[in-house]
């Protein structure tokens, strides 16, 4: 874990370097997913085949990337009582938030009389993308195409990385079932994300993608926009903690463990207190902690790589820091904490109090956990069910409002040198 402290002599300098770009926008990354997305667009499944060889070292014939029926109900029967009990008590939760997020047609009167508004429309086809590899999302099956199931939308592609034999998780597969999806294939990896875009023979390519994803995922749904439409861009995991005196050490230390444990090497965890003690205390709580995890080699590679105890000035230094930070959780450990976290504006989802853990936002809270990462929390919201419904305009005009727009429609027609236009409306009077 790297230490600065704001009376440390470089401690603007170390704020550069602790705003570095993050894996979202490596280069190398970028140049290494666009030669993969190059490949699957000319070569279709067999590039998509080749690449699920040398990277998951499944060796696969193109009929064996669609999950079968077979396999779905196997997984059903695979699932416990207990399995199922906190798919359905999470899936409740999620769609009950969902629906509440939901947009509806309307439609009003504008100054000419004529009837304007708006229609929500659900996306016909998704893709959505699971993680996989050294832990297999089950979570972020329901997180995902929940949204996707109470949105309307009719067709829900999910594609997921499959083992070296070519299974995949049967808790997955039946939290993905559960939750709706209509296909699902064993593909991951910036290739999946290819796939779903530009569609092989196999996987019908979709109009938008969703799901978070390694640094290759993401830089793959980065270049693809216009091609597709994606949600956001949900990369490695991050957690910042802003916490006074008041906050637990232990409390603190589980939650940046948890998020550093995702195995990327990329996650990003940052504790940034106002409290010397505090700080000195997290930073005894990690060294304490991390040896009876299981994960801890992914740990420690996170932690040494993207992982800052800070102590601030003040808490107003803490909100400011946080909002150029644009973290994908924030957790607020202060007095008056909702109050603090009203000046919180660019945290992907914030976490009040002691007693709110991130990790019941990763699993059971409600509210998507697929969030912006790498920044891009200053740009972009968190996944929410009106992302999988198409906005249109709906604009009717009877003969008498036509009349009475004609004035400001000849103007406008006539500044611009667009006469074909004033026309087009002149003819119907």
């Amino acid at each position: 874990m790297k230490v600065l402290c704001h009376t440390d002599v470089n401690f603007a300098a170390k704020l550069l370097e602790l705003m570095a770009a993050s894996s979202l926008f490596d280069p190398e990354i970028e140049q290494r997913a666009r030669a993969i997305l190059q490949d699957v667009y000319l070569q279709g499944d067999e590039a998509l085949l080749e690449f699920t060889e040398k990277f998951d070292g499944a060796k696969l014939t193109a009929e064996q990337l669609a999950v079968t029926q077979a396999e779905l109900m196997a997984a059903s029967l695979m699932a416990d009582e207990s399995l199922r009990a906190a798919v359905a008590e999470a899936e409740k939760n999620i769609a009950n938030f969902a629906k509440k997020s939901l947009r509806k047609n309307w439609q009003t009167k504008n100054s000419h009389g004529a009837s304007v508004g708006e229609k929500f429309d659900p996306f016909q086809r998704v893709g959505v993308y699971i993680p996989g590899g050294t832990a297999p999302l089950v979570s972020t099956a329901l997180m995902t195409v929940t949204l996707a199931r109470v949105a309307g939308c009719p067709e829900i592609v999910v594609c997921t990385p499959c083992g070296k034999d070519g299974s995949l998780n049967p808790a997955l597969l039946f939290a993905a079932r559960a939750a709706g999806a209509t296909e699902i294939y064993r593909v991951g990896g910036a290739q999946a994300i290819a796939a779903l875009a530009y569609g092989t023979h196999i996987i019908r390519r979709v109009r938008k993608i969703f799901g978070p994803g390694n640094a290759y995922v993401v830089a793959a749904k980065r270049l693809l926009v216009g091609h597709v439409a994606i949600d956001l861009l949900p990369g490695p995991s991050e957690l910042l903690v802003l916490a006074d005196e008041t906050a637990n050490p232990k409390f603190i230390a589980a939650d940046m463990l948890a998020q550093a444990e995702h195995g990327s090497g990329h996650e990003r965890v940052w504790l940034v207190t106002t409290s010397a003690k505090i700080l000195k205390a997290v930073d005894g709580e990690i060294a304490k902690q991390s040896p009876g995890l299981a994960r801890r080699e992914f740990i420690q590679r996170a932690l040494e790589a993207n992982g800052w105890l800070i102590q601030v000035k003040s808490l107003a230094d803490g909100v400011a820091l946080a909002n150029r930070l644009a973290p994908e959780h924030c957790e607020v450990m202060t007095r008056n904490s909702r109050k603090v976290s009203e000046g919180i504006l660019t945290a992907g989802a914030i976490f009040l109090g002691s007693w709110s853990p991130t990790v019941l936002g990763d699993y059971v809270a409600g509210p998507s956990h697929t969030l912006p990462t790498g920044g891009a929390g200053a740009s972009f919201a968190g996944l929410t069910v009106d992302q999988f419904q198409r906005r249109t305009s709906v604009v009717e005009y009877n003969r008498a409002s036509l009349k009475k727009a004609w004035p400001a429609v000849k103007k406008f027609a006539e500044l611009e040198g667009l006469g074909a236009h004033g026309r087009s409306a002149e003819i119907r009077k």
